[in-house]
């Protein structure tokens, strides 16, 4: 959506344009939300992208390189990729064939639910090569409700610099496996801090969802909501202890 624009117009099949209102948008996320000056229309189910799976099978639907609608077909290939191209990102990755054009566009899951929302694609010449991502529903569904309620997101804020945990850190901290992140620092005068995070802690999950990667706690914690107490599981000493933060903004 245009910076600085209130308005803009859209086309359905009928090729008529409308008039569509520009409720809010979130370029951190790379959502807007848009109110169209149209009855009657059909409308596509959310679905629910926590659901999904490696494997599953997904529908790619958009307009690519402006030759009119299409839809290709394609698996999950991996979720929560993050790649760097915006600041929030939990990606859904799919070898449906996405090319320019499809942007925007909806990733169908079989039961004929939205499950994500096509944004970018991966390619060393310009055309697809197997390699799509979609912002997941989830997100998008929360970004929606803030921007229908508020015009704009509001994040919430922990207070803490985690980092991943590798291999050789969980085999010397006496884990099977891999799991949770650690916390490298923990900023003084903050949620984290008031309810006694430390350093070396190890966030395992928040309101009952496991935490393996940096990027998943950063999306989830941002979304909550200010003054959402987040339930944590967290690991000191090798043992597990609950701590509830009162998250700020």
């Amino acid at each position: 959506v245009i910076d600085g624009a209130t308005k803009i117009r859209v086309s359905f099949s009928d090729e008529v344009e409308y008039e569509a209102k520009i409720i809010g948008q979130d370029k951190k996320t790379d959502v807007a939300l848009i109110k169209i000056d149209k009855s009657g229309l059909e409308y596509l189910k959310l679905g629910d992208s926590a659901a999904l799976r490696i494997g599953d099978q997904v529908m790619a639907v958009g307009n690519p390189f402006g030759v009119g609608q299409t839809v290709t077909v394609g698996i999950v290939s991996a979720l929560g990729r993050s790649i760097g191209l915006i600041d929030y990102e939990e990606f859904i990755q799919t070898d449906a064939s996405i090319n320019p054009g499809n942007s925007g566009g909806a990733l169908v899951d079989m039961d004929g639910e939205l499950g994500g929302i096509n944004t970018a694609m991966l390619s060393r010449s310009g055309g697809s090569q197997g390699v799509g991502f979609a912002i997941p529903v989830n997100m998008a569904s929360k970004i929606m409700g803030m921007l229908k309620e508020d015009g704009k997101v509001t994040r919430a804020w922990l207070g803490v610099s985690p980092q991943e945990i590798s291999s050789a850190m969980a085999d010397a901290l006496g884990m099977e496996k891999p799991r949770g992140v650690m916390l490298a620092s923990v900023t003084e005068d903050t949620p984290a801090e008031k309810a006694g995070l430390k350093e070396g802690d190890i966030i395992l999950s928040a309101d009952g969802k496991e935490m393996n990667s940096v990027s998943l706690l950063r999306n989830y914690i941002s979304l909550c909501g200010v003054g959402h107490k987040a339930k944590l599981i967290i690991m000191r000493d090798g043992k597990e202890k609950k701590v509830t933060v009162t998250l700020g903004e």
